[in-house]
């Protein structure tokens, strides 16, 4: 439940722009009537129409995600506030001045944060994010976890520029389609990787288990 709660967002952002992409017309038409508004001229072009009507459900979505968490009485996370935040100002932008390009600097957003969460939380709090999520489960010497948060520091900064160079270099349809499967795909490479890296020390702690046993 939580997972797909999680991916809600994402789904419906691609779901509704895939849809108005193939009727920018009529979606532009659609946005006009319901949401002109919101616009700062009042009328929707066609061409941003898609991307417009995406943002907003994507806008919706997410302030329903934090909702549900609220409603149920658990802890709405430090990133879906990151998120929430990020979604509502970038979004907004984007419908007020129908420019596609502040929705799009919305994922860079996030991923800099959380490397940012990622790497300054040892230094000033003494806490390795990722351990205190994984080392009720995982015996790991401290320093691999260090390199493993590193690793996400990395990555995420890495990410947060992937997605602007495919934002500028490329149309926006490849980038909702990047944003969906090629970012989903490389994080879930990425989970693989530390997987198998972490398993290496696991494999060794057993070994050692082993030879003390009589």
């Amino acid at each position: 439940m939580k997972i797909l709660l999680d991916f809600l967002p994402l789904i419906l952002f691609f779901g509704t722009f895939k849809f108005a992409e193939s009727r920018q017309e009529a979606a532009a038409q659609f946005a006009t009537q319901h949401f002109g508004f919101l616009v700062a001229s009042g009328h929707v072009n066609a061409t941003v129409a898609p991307v417009l009507l995406a943002t907003l459900v994507v806008m919706a979505a997410t302030l329903i995600q934090a909702l549900v968490l609220k409603l149920r009485g658990q802890k709405i996370d430090l990133m879906l506030w990151i998120s929430l935040a990020l979604v509502v100002v970038l979004g907004a932008a984007t419908v007020w001045f129908q420019n596609e390009t502040f929705i799009k600097w919305k994922p860079s957003g996030l991923y800099w944060a959380m490397a940012l969460v990622f790497f300054l939380s040892p230094l000033l709090f003494g806490k390795n994010l990722l351990k205190s999520m994984l080392g009720k489960d995982l015996e790991l010497p401290d320093f691999v976890w260090r390199r493993l948060n590193l690793a996400w520091v990395l990555f995420f900064a890495a990410m947060g520029v992937l997605n602007l160079y495919v934002a500028y270099n490329f149309s926006t349809s490849t980038w909702a389609n990047f944003k969906v499967f090629g970012a989903t795909g490389l994080m879930l490479l990425f989970t693989l990787g530390q997987g198998l890296y972490m398993s290496r020390f696991l494999s060794d702690e057993e070994a050692d288990d082993k030879d003390k046993q009589p």
